[in-house]
């Protein structure tokens, strides 16, 4: 039997910005409401599994909006809309001064300067999951007690199924629990569902062939509900083949204690990445994420392994905030080592004869300052690359990991979504992983998932609540 309900404003999903937007618009007077597909309390999501740092582009949110400006076109290679660089870089250090009056805990993670804002409790330093209890499963319970407290309400185990448009105007969802379905009016609809990290058919069609070998390093919830409704709706939709993730154990594919953590990013991209024949395979100074867009986008995503040495392992493979040395063999990950290339070549089940080739010509290639002479070419973006030539050797085999995508609906500055033509479609709005415009581009550039979804999470609240 169907029910009707009427809201001002109704988020589809409960991670970070969904409950952000609820809850500021009930703030601002809204009639606000979640719809949240999954059924329990705890209800996994991949804000519930983040790391919990807030930043912009790897910079201190409260810099100047200039700098961040600056730092987000730095990352994203220019390639970031204008008006969405703006707006996370004007509204930063509001938005976690806002989310500290509403409970948040922030410490200081490490010594690094971006690691200021980080929800507390901040994870452990260990291999594995080790979410329950940090800091943002606590805030997501926070801001969810928050809402509940001023009458906001939260629809668990309900899914939203399609967008009521009449007239141009988005006037509510169409929804299903179980056996019954909902039709939920609402003056603004939120699409906040994480975007479609974990939809196979999705990941095929824009991502790479196979998804079976690629390691979903998120919650599994995220499949491509608020797209595929908002592009049904005449939405514009960003390039949709780029996504956040990270270099992790090959092991992880089977053993759970090996991730979201440790990444080997730190040290891929001081060291080379070979396949079976011992051959490069792409630019490891672009970075983690981007050596893990092209791993994914391979026939084989699975056929990589990280060639380092002695000195690598030990600074680089130390040096992330869940380090690589010791964790990945505490994790039960596979570290192959031995004296000689040769050696380790037989270990790891690579070609001696092809990785003895690739080390000497990159060790020349490095040693004579000639980079641009390799094949294929080797940058220094997000690593500088060092001889491989001290013993023991160490071969890791690794898998790409995709954490969430970057491109997805296009949005405006308020978080409007845009149709084709760049007009809004009045009463819709998308906040956080489901949207596109700022992240990802040419250069792969990440701004910062958690600071993106918060600040569109306040800006779609305030807007809506302006208009109506």
């Amino acid at each position: 039997m169907a029910e009707r309900l009427q809201f001002d404003l109704v988020a589809v999903g409960g991670g970070f910005a969904g409950l952000c937007a609820a809850l500021r618009g009930a703030e601002l007077g809204l009639r606000t409401a979640i719809v949240e597909a999954g059924a329990d309390d705890g209800y996994l999501c991949s804000s519930r599994w983040a790391g919990g740092i807030f930043h912009v582009s790897y910079h201190d949110v409260k810099l100047s909006p200039d700098e961040l400006i600056a730092a987000i076109n730095r990352q994203t290679g220019g390639d970031a809309d204008p008006e969405l660089a703006a707006a996370i870089a004007e509204d930063s250090a509001r938005t976690v001064d806002w989310l500290a009056s509403q409970g948040a805990e922030f410490v200081q993670a490490s010594p690094i300067t971006w690691h200021r804002f980080t929800l507390g409790p901040p994870r452990a330093a260990v291999a594995g999951q080790d979410w329950q209890g940090r800091g943002p499963d606590r805030m997501l319970g926070e801001l969810r007690r928050r809402l509940e407290k001023r009458q906001g309400r939260m629809f668990l185990g309900t899914r939203a199924s399609a967008l009521r448009i009449e007239r141009g105007r988005c006037v509510g969802i169409e929804a299903r629990r179980g056996g019954d379905q909902f039709d939920i009016g609402a003056k603004a609809i939120v699409i906040a569902d994480g975007g479609f990290p974990g939809d196979a058919e999705l990941f095929r069609k824009h991502i790479g062939p196979r998804p079976d070998r690629v390691l979903m390093r998120h919650a599994g919830t995220a499949i491509g509900d608020g797209l595929r409704m908002a592009e049904a709706a005449g939405a514009a939709i960003t390039r949709l083949d780029r996504f956040y993730g990270h270099l992790l154990s090959r092991d992880a594919m089977d053993n759970p204690g090996l991730w979201p953590y440790p990444q080997i990013d730190a040290v891929a991209t001081v060291a080379i990445v070979v396949d079976a024949a011992g051959k490069r395979l792409l630019d490891e100074g672009l970075g983690g994420i981007s050596i893990t867009n092209d791993l994914a986008r391979l026939e084989d995503p699975l056929c990589a392994t990280v060639i380092c040495d002695a000195p690598m392992w030990e600074t680089a493979g130390k040096a992330a905030q869940i380090p690589p040395n010791p964790q990945l063999l505490a994790g039960g990950g596979r570290l192959h080592q031995a004296d000689t290339l040769a050696d380790l070549a037989h270990a790891a089940g690579l070609s001696p004869a092809g990785l003895a080739e690739t080390v000497a010509g990159y060790n020349d290639a490095v040693r004579g300052g000639n980079l641009a002479a390799l094949f294929p070419a080797r940058s220094t973006r997000s690593g500088q690359p060092h001889a491989i030539e001290t013993p023991p050797f160490f071969a890791i085999p690794i898998c790409a990991g995709i954490t969430n995508t970057m491109d997805g609906i296009a949005i405006d500055g308020h978080g409007r979504v845009k149709q084709r033509d760049g007009t809004p479609i009045d009463g819709l709005y998308a906040a956080g992983g489901t949207t596109g415009g700022l992240e990802g581009g040419g250069a792969l550039g990440y701004v910062g998932g958690l600071i993106k979804a918060c600040v569109f999470g306040l800006r779609v609240a305030e807007d809506a609540a302006r208009r109506q």
